[in-house]
């Protein structure tokens, strides 16, 4: 099963450690999965997102970023794909 939501950081970011909170709470909540990913590891993503994070996607689209507010994560996983 492919993860509906795609969340972008980096070690060290109190953001992200905010953000992930937030997501694996709706996560868990709505049996949704999610995939994080390390920005350090890729050049490209840190000239993509190196001022911006954390980022989030939501099936593909660029959903928030520096912060995740729980109730707009919840309505956008309520969308059907």
């Amino acid at each position: 099963m492919t993860a509906r939501i795609t969340f972008y950081s980096r070690p060290g970011c109190h953001l992200c450690d905010d953000a992930r909170v937030v997501i694996e709470k709706v996560c868990a909540d709505t049996g949704t999965s999610y995939d994080e990913i390390s920005i350090d590891d890729d050049p490209a993503l840190q000239e993509r997102f190196g001022e911006e994070i954390p980022v989030t996607f939501v099936d593909g689209r660029q959903h928030d970023f520096w912060r995740v507010s729980e109730e707009r994560l919840r309505a956008a996983l309520a969308r059907p794909v």
